[in-house]
């Protein structure tokens, strides 16, 4: 497949693209650019489990909706910002210059690598104490 294959939109900033909207005959994909030769200080994600624990999802219903609409889940940008600083656009309790609000938003798919980071350090915690456990019992 070539690079642009199915590609319907695609987002540039100078030479390189750092995005797309690609379709298949039967599904849409939201890309953004991930390739390892645009990243340098390349680390693995630690202590994950404590910035999960800070995160403070909700349930809310939209303003905008008719009243009593359903709740939905999700986050307040700011209190996301905190944690996940690149998930957020926008600062907190912005206003343009005739004082309107200017909103913020959230881009909750870069909550994924914090997620499964986390996930990844309880799977390992399960598994010390499931070790432990085995090792108890067969005393």
């Amino acid at each position: 497949r070539g690079q642009n294959d199915g590609q319907i939109i695609g987002f540039r900033r100078s030479s390189s693209t750092v995005g797309s909207i690609s379709v298949s005959s039967s599904a849409t994909a939201f890309n953004t650019s991930s390739d390892y030769r645009l990243k340098e200080n390349v680390e693995t994600l630690s202590g994950a489990i404590t910035r999960v624990k800070s995160l403070k999802p909700k349930r809310f219903s939209w303003i905008v909706d008719e009243e009593d609409s359903a709740n939905v889940d999700g986050f307040l940008a700011h209190e996301a910002q905190a944690v996940v600083p690149e998930a957020v656009t926008g600062a907190h309790n912005e206003v343009d210059d005739d004082d309107n609000p200017v909103m913020q938003g959230i881009d909750q798919s870069k909550l994924v690598p914090l997620l499964t980071a986390a996930l990844q350090e309880a799977i390992a915690e399960i598994d010390v104490l499931k070790t432990k456990v085995a090792a108890l019992e067969a005393d």
